[in-house]
């Protein structure tokens, strides 16, 4: 089953009647997981035969499918194994091998996020209502850290769905899916139509530029990074206010060099709390006096209902944040931390994006 795609908040809700599940869409690749009894196969969006690239794939659902007959449908992410965080697309492309299956495993491990069931125990669910197709659901998978629903919420407002629409993207989420939940909200399979609507991001833009930002707090990170710092709150530097203001949470660029340098370069800043020139919601493990400069690059800049950088100057409750950004390598210990990337650049940056997608607009996936 396909979805449409409108651009706004309210023409959703009204195409939909007023109300509608919405669910985080994201960046991944949709499987269709059949399973009878311990056989296990994995069809792709175009109907390939996937099984032999994700053996895991195979494990979590014979594990966690609690039914003898299912053929279920769910989104598998790659996940960094040292953060948790959901990667891009195009790097879970890199379990499309016929060799190396094992290896690819353990450097893009996957996550399931399963979203709607069509069968189960000789019982045909496409002729079923959303939500009683998802209270099956619920039923049948057993969630654990790699298996999982899908994120969702029921929305009746614009701004409710506004509101969790930046949540996903903050998430790392391509954007937001919205289902009919009537009672004709049947599982039409090979139709697009009005039952299922994305909601994207209204441009893709690369970053160009990299930026400077400032180190003001550290989290703990997970497989060969546990028990080290693995990933860093970095800020923008707002020159009005003489604060600096969170704009992403970076885990990704860092070598092994870089890592093992980190514990001494950021201790003799380490703070038992927030520093009163630092603005964030979001809470770190550790806080840190602003002092260490890094380069970083991303793919864009978005909306963000966490991230406090100019809070409140593009939407009411949403500042700026950097969409999957990457430490570049170079640690800027010739700046100041008051000579970071400032706030009003971060949004002539956002603004610059909007600007291309007037001049040239992107055609939707």
């Amino acid at each position: 089953m396909l979805a449409e795609r409108l651009s706004t908040a309210e023409e959703i809700l009204e195409k939909l009647d007023g109300r509608g599940l919405a669910e985080f869409k994201y960046d991944g690749e949709r499987m269709q997981i059949h399973k009878k009894g311990d056989e296990i196969i994995i069809f792709s969006r175009r109907q390939e035969n996937i099984t032999a690239q994700y053996p895991d794939v195979v494990k979590y659902a014979r594990d966690c499918i609690k039914a003898k007959e299912v053929i279920a449908e769910c989104e598998a992410v790659a996940i960094d194994p040292e953060t948790g965080d959901m990667l891009p697309f195009q790097e879970l492309m890199h379990r499309r091998r016929k060799y190396d299956i094992e290896k690819a495993i353990e450097e893009y491990p996957v996550s399931l996020f399963f979203f709607d069931a069509l069968y189960v125990d000789g019982q045909d669910l496409t002729s079923k209502p959303l939500l009683e197709r998802r209270k099956v659901l619920e039923n049948v998978v057993e969630v654990n850290e790699r298996v999982m629903l899908t994120e969702s919420k029921l929305v009746e407002k614009p701004e409710e769905l506004e509101e969790f629409f930046l949540r996903t993207v903050e998430s790392g989420c391509e954007g937001a899916i919205v289902k009919s939940i009537s009672p004709e909200s049947l599982y039409k399979a090979g139709a697009r139509g009005w039952l299922w609507i994305k909601y994207k991001r209204s441009y893709i833009s690369k970053m160009v530029d990299t930026v400077d930002l400032v180190v003001v707090g550290a989290f703990y990170g997970r497989g060969k990074r546990r028990g080290k710092f693995g990933a860093l709150l970095m800020a923008a530097y707002n020159s009005e206010k003489d604060v600096f203001e969170s704009v992403c949470k970076v885990g990704s660029g860092f070598t092994d060099e870089d890592l093992a340098k980190l514990p001494e370069m950021l201790s003799p800043y380490i703070s038992k709390d927030k520093s009163p020139r630092v603005d964030s919601s979001m809470q770190p493990d550790v806080w840190l006096k602003p002092a260490i400069v890094l380069e970083i690059i991303g793919d864009e800049i978005t909306l963000s209902p966490v991230h406090t950088c100019c809070w409140g100057l593009v939407r009411e409750g949403s500042g700026l944040a950097i969409r999957f950004p990457r430490f570049t390598g170079r640690f800027r210990l010739d700046k100041s931390p008051e000579d970071a990337t400032t706030s009003s650049e971060i949004m002539s940056m956002y603004e610059g994006q909007l600007k291309k997608v007037v001049e040239k607009p992107t055609e939707g996936a």
